[in-house]
């Protein structure tokens, strides 16, 4: 039987490990229950949560025992990890319903029937504890110095590291310690980005109970450029269908750049490795086929099958300039007799006339499948409905009111 650390190595998960050799043994021999925290920032889990579900996912698959912690007493500070600035502060009942709301979405993820995953929230304990007693049961533990040289806190350090956020670390630590002595937890997973906070949790654990205990961190979901993906022009590509739709999720990994393809299909899908290269070594037109099993793949995942083949009919449709209910489609009053352009940055399907002018002047702007050549263009009443073709690949519908 395949070692679920070499199935995570293959396919590019893991970043940085405490022990590689003893994680892989444990992973190799025995059930091992792990956790992965959640901060409830939103009320939707997003795209750069996706790595970190999927690694759950794989876990799980080989026997070992999820822990899905939701940050109900950590959400009340905020992670400082990658952060310019201080988040903003949340309501008890806010966070209680983002709370909710991720346990929903990582259900779709993870198997709870029967104990073989458990969901947790560290507001059960952390909002518990008296501030005393937390320093003087953890506080031993921790170094100011130490603390001050890990990265989350150093990039915060020319515009200000409150002591609000200063706690978390410490917060997230006994999360680990609690999830150990309460569910012989032995592993804590996360992105990259959290090393110094796992590496504290580890640390504290093996001191207050002389265990052992080790921590795995996963890659970040980067593009090919070193950029965070997941951005899309209306900010976070969220896995709940309310804020991005199941045809919009399914065109963002229809649309990912070629080089991101391996990487994509790799960490967000269940695609065997050797298909896995197989697609990401098409070339020219036919890596498209890779992107349709990529965008297939991680829609099934998100969001059900139904939406998947929905999501998928529905782009061939727009590709062949079919009718489409999933086309973004607006409707504009008294259309007929306006500059092709006016009505365009009003529906928001370009950001502005200067980027519509440009995209006519380099060919990529499209009505009815027609290059538009002139930004003055006056659109007419046999226009409609009208496909406008932006780029290559978005389509848009307009319809006079």
């Amino acid at each position: 039987m395949e070692n679920v650390f070499d199935t995570l190595n293959e396919r590019g998960f893991i970043a940085q490990c405490t022990d590689e050799a003893e994680v892989r043994k444990l992973l190799g021999s025995k059930k091992v229950t792990f956790y992965i925290g959640f901060d409830p920032t939103a009320d939707s889990l997003h795209a750069g949560h996706f790595i970190a579900l999927m690694a759950m996912a794989h876990m799980q698959r080989a026997g070992h025992r999820p822990i899905c912690l939701v940050g109900g007493g950590t959400g009340t500070i905020g992670d400082p990890s990658g952060r310019s600035d201080l988040r903003k502060v949340m309501t008890d009942d806010v966070i209680e319903h983002n709370c909710e709301r991720f346990k929903e979405q990582i259900a779709r993820f993870i198997d709870f029937s029967d104990g073989k995953a458990l969901m947790v929230n560290n507001g059960d304990w952390l909002r518990k504890l008296g501030y005393i007693d937390l320093l003087r049961e953890v506080g031993a533990h921790f170094t100011v110095n130490r603390m001050l040289a890990a990265e989350c806190y150093k990039q915060r350090w020319d515009k200000g590291l409150t002591f609000l956020e200063f706690n978390y670390m410490v917060m997230q630590a006994y999360d680990f310690y609690k999830l150990n002595g309460d569910y012989d937890c032995i592993l804590q997973m996360g992105g990259d980005d959290q090393w110094s906070n796992i590496i504290a949790g580890v640390e504290l654990t093996r001191r207050k109970t002389g265990r052992a205990a080790y921590g795995l961190t996963n890659k970040l979901l980067l593009k090919s450029d070193g950029s965070k993906m997941g951005k899309t022009a209306g900010g976070a590509l969220w896995l709940d269908a309310d804020k991005v739709s199941p045809y919009d999720f399914y065109q963002y990994w229809r649309n990912v750049d070629d080089a991101d393809v391996k990487t994509c299909l790799s960490l967000l899908t269940f695609v065997p490795m050797d298909e896995v290269n197989r697609l990401s070594s098409l070339e020219g037109s036919l890596i498209n086929e890779a992107k349709q099993v990529l965008a297939y793949e991680v829609t099934k995942l998100v969001h059900g099958e139904d939406a998947a083949n929905q999501a998928q009919k529905s782009a061939a449709e727009i590709f062949t300039f079919q009718s489409s209910e999933n086309m973004p489609t607006v409707e504009v009053s008294d259309a007929v007799g306006k500059k092709i352009l006016d009505v365009l940055a009003a529906a928001k399907f370009i950001e502005s006339k200067s980027e519509g002018r440009r995209l006519i002047s380099q060919s990529g702007l499209t009505l009815n499948d027609k290059k538009v050549s002139d930004p003055d263009y006056v659109l007419q009443a046999d226009d409609f409905p009208a496909v406008i073709r932006k780029g290559k690949k978005k389509f848009y519908k307009v319809v006079n009111a």
